[in-house]
């Protein structure tokens, strides 16, 4: 699904009602009928109190049309005009107009006015302000936002929780409504799924108006939101007549002594997410924990005991993932250094073998085209530099990826997957992953799915989406706080399932450890 900015929503806008020959008043009317369907399901006629704020553009104007369905059906509304402006919106006029006819009364709130009275069992839609917000809200209005955000109220935004920019980031925390669910118009918005303004959402739906399907489909974007039906384009059923040489081979190179764990769910992750074989290059000390633990790998050994020191290898892989508990001491760093100057294939970095790139950026010049390097926020900040803001971030993010050649995964409650300047933000996954180990498992996926022959942008969105797809359904059972990496291992298997069956036939895996 495609993220537009705030200029192709407008565009959109305006190629709907010319395409589609309706007035802006008609799209309008749309959207308030989907905000008042929504309500009506949700509350079915009862008669906690919705207060409604409403500023005086077309935000505004989805406010007053909502307000009158709400009063057709009989629900017990309070309707506040935010006069922040002398401006007022054509679209609003209207239907504060329709309003009045029906004799409701809005009170206008402006500097200087009592903010009105709010229960906590009181209901809150708060259309204040849309996408076209481009300054800071005046210091009044800033104290009507906190008003709301202290009431304990329920609080439904319609579009974006007032005060937020789609564009930019923005200027004072305490001006931006924080929202227990955001009603939002036809499509996503970035800000939603970014660390800095995503915590003014706690939940979003979407809410569909009929825009020009056309239009959303000519439409480049810099984002998209990656669910199911994107993965979906994406996969690949095994055929019957195939062999485990069909789906790749493997190298997992990493470890150091009291950090062999890393390189098995790594190892674990790889072969659960399909590859073929996989074989895990590690010191001496690897060996025996490697082979007891994770009986379908096989193993190679540098010859120091306790750390890599020098990366061979008689098998010839598809793909290699490097880097997950190597350490950085200055031999394992010459090695890796050595390796990246003859290995031209396919290639996954993460943890240590970050971190040595952020410690020497002149080896970026060395990575295979399309490698796919996979940082923490502290990794990603030690390779790209100090960002102003999370938008910084993300062009900062995406320069480095057309300047390198590589896949950028940014792991964060949304992971971001960049590739050639183009954003990927992934929808699954919850807080319990923020766990030991969670990015190695990531790694060994993302390895597994370039060794089945997935492009390394493909294989990188795909194993991110799967990846938090196996914790969403092993955290039913475990709970956030118990969810550990080699539980969303077991339940790797699941989410393939829950790609193609039916939601009855997705099943968490047994515990191995059950007596079951």
């Amino acid at each position: 699904m495609k993220i537009f900015s705030a200029s192709q929503l407008y565009a959109a806008d305006k190629s709907t009602i010319e395409r589609q020959q309706i007035s802006s008043e008609q799209l309008m009317e749309r959207a308030a009928v989907a905000l008042f369907n929504w309500l009506h399901r949700k509350m079915r006629g009862a008669q906690v109190k919705i207060h409604l704020f409403c500023g005086i553009g077309n935000n505004g104007g989805d406010g007053l049309a909502l307000a009158r369905h709400l009063w057709e059906h009989g629900y017990n509304i309070e309707v506040n005009v935010v006069s922040y402006s002398e401006k007022r919106s054509e679209d609003f006029l209207i239907n504060l107009k329709r309003l009045k006819e029906r004799k409701i009364w809005p009170n206008f709130i402006q500097e200087g006015t009592a903010f009105p009275e709010i229960g906590t069992e009181d209901i809150i839609v708060d259309a204040i302000f849309g996408i076209g917000l481009n300054r800071a809200p005046d210091n009044w209005v800033q104290k009507l936002m906190c008003h709301i955000n202290q009431s304990g109220a329920f609080v439904v935004s319609v579009d974006v929780p007032s005060g937020l920019y789609l564009d930019r980031p923005i200027d004072n925390r305490e001006a931006v409504v924080c929202s227990n669910i955001v009603l939002t118009i036809q499509l996503p918005k970035l800000v939603f799924f970014l660390p800095d303004t995503g915590v003014f959402c706690e939940h979003w739906e979407i809410l569909d108006i009929g825009m020009d399907k056309k239009t959303l489909a000519e439409t480049e974007t810099d984002f998209h939101l990656i669910g199911k039906e994107e993965i979906l384009k994406q996969y690949k059923e095994r055929k019957r007549f195939s062999h485990k040489g069909t789906y790749g081979h493997s190298l997992i190179i990493g470890g150091s002594y009291g950090k062999i764990g890393a390189v098995i769910l790594s190892s674990k992750a790889c072969l659960k997410a399909g590859s073929g074989l996989v074989t895990a290059f590690v010191p001496k000390c690897g060996y025996l924990p490697l082979q007891t633990s994770a009986v379908e790998v096989m193993v190679n050994t540098d010859k120091n005991e306790d750390h890599i020191e020098n990366i061979s290898y008689t098998i010839s892989p598809d793909v290699v993932g490097i880097g997950m508990g190597m350490g950085t001491l200055k031999e394992t760093r010459e090695a890796f250094q050595n390796f990246l100057k003859t290995y031209t294939g396919p290639l996954v970095v993460d943890a240590d073998g970050l971190n040595i790139l952020a410690e020497h950026p002149s080896l970026l010049k060395e990575l295979p085209g399309g490698t796919v390097l996979t940082p923490h926020p502290g990794e990603l900040k030690r390779i790209l530099g100090d960002w102003t803001d999370d938008f910084d971030k993300l062009k900062k993010a995406r320069a480095f990826t057309k300047k390198y050649n590589c896949v950028l995964v940014l792991k964060d409650a949304y992971t971001i997957t960049i590739a050639e300047g183009i954003g990927y933000v992934n929808s699954t996954g919850n807080a319990g992953m923020a766990t030991a180990g969670s990015g190695d498992v990531l790694t060994g996926m993302i390895t597994s799915l370039i060794a089945q022959g997935y492009e390394s942008v493909t294989a990188a969105v795909m194993a991110v989406y799967l990846h938090g797809k196996a914790a969403d359904l092993a955290v039913v059972n475990t709970g956030f706080e118990s969810l550990t990496a080699g539980e969303i291992i077991q339940s790797i298997g699941q989410a393939y399932i829950s790609l193609t069956a039916p939601p009855e036939q997705i099943q968490q895996e047994p515990d191995q450890n059950s007596s079951e």
